[in-house]
């Protein structure tokens, strides 16, 4: 297969309600620039058929801080214009946050007097009209370590400024093992609706979307009946009450869009699955492709 735009359909796409910016006929993007399709293009036999489940499956472009400005702003108009051009949707997952991770695995963040600058840039790289998950844990993690700065005021002007640009931004408000629906309202409260259609809910975790389901309805009744999107790239065989490359679990229900009378907006994949989490259960550091976690991630998906 070429490593040109892969169109994945999405036939429930024509019935969405809530994602009114989308395009009707619009599909989610295949990105054939990602580390899961490099290795299925190496690979053979079974280990090609298992690494074809999450090569050829959409999911999000993470942008951090590991590029300069300029190379981030390169980099978000390449795969946003690649999937404006091939008439289907992007999804983003900005990830800079100062104090990110609070200097976990996934600790770094740009400094707080740059991250105003540095949004403005990736808004600037952005062609047609992306969904953007915007900093994964930022509001589970508030007021947990030093370095966040006003990390309300940062989500506020990383919304707009997204927003404006023509993104579709929903805000990371941690998973159902995490925060109470409550408190977790509190906070998406904090930073609002103004800019941002709604919130996004199990980014990198594993909790079931029938779980995830049940408590963001709950979240959403709290926050104005605002919508959500639901991470399901990994949570096939839900939690074993590990974040960190757990073993034994399976990818999850494949994206789609949804219109099922919920405030359920799409289930996504926003972790790219065989990527590591960090350096833990015998992992290479975060982000980097570690093939047996893929492969056994595929094995056990129930599709």
């Amino acid at each position: 297969m070429t490593t040109g735009a892969v169109a994945v359909s999405q036939s429930a796409v024509a019935g969405v309600t809530s994602l009114e910016a989308a395009p009707a006929a619009s599909d989610l993007y295949v990105d054939p620039t990602t580390q899961a399709y490099a290795a299925w293009e190496a690979a053979s036999g079974t280990d090609k058929d298992l690494l074809a489940k999450i090569a050829l499956t959409p999911q999000a472009y993470w942008v951090g801080d590991w590029a300069d400005a300029d190379q981030t702003r390169q980099q978000v108009a390449d795969y946003t214009g690649r999937a404006a051009a091939a008439g289907q949707t992007g999804m983003l997952t900005v990830y800079a946050i100062p104090g990110r991770d609070c200097g976990n695995h996934s600790g770094g963040g740009v400094p707080e007097s740059e991250y105003a600058r540095w949004v403005d840039t990736v808004a600037s790289g952005i062609e047609g009209s992306p969904i953007v998950v915007l900093e994964p844990d930022a509001l589970a993690q508030l007021g947990d370590c030093d370095g966040q700065g006003d990390r309300v005021g940062y989500l506020r002007y990383a919304a707009a400024s997204l927003s404006d640009a023509g993104a579709r931004v929903y805000i990371d408000a941690g998973h159902s093992g995490w925060l109470s629906a409550s408190e977790a309202a509190r906070r998406l409260q904090l930073i609002g609706f103004t800019d941002a259609v709604g919130f996004a809910l199990n980014t990198s975790n594993y909790q079931t979307t029938a779980d995830t389901q049940a408590y963001a309805e709950q979240v959403s009744s709290q926050v104005g009946g605002h919508p959500y999107v639901i991470d399901t790239s990994r949570n096939g065989n839900g939690s074993n009450g590990e974040w960190c490359n757990p073993r034994g679990r399976a990818l999850g229900e494949q994206p789609r869009f949804v219109d099922d009378g919920t405030a359920l907006d799409a289930l996504l994949w926003v972790k790219l699955p065989g990527e590591s989490d960090g350096a833990c259960n015998g992992g290479p550091a975060a982000g980097q492709w570690w093939q047996e976690i893929a492969l056994e991630l595929a094995a056990n998906a129930h599709w």
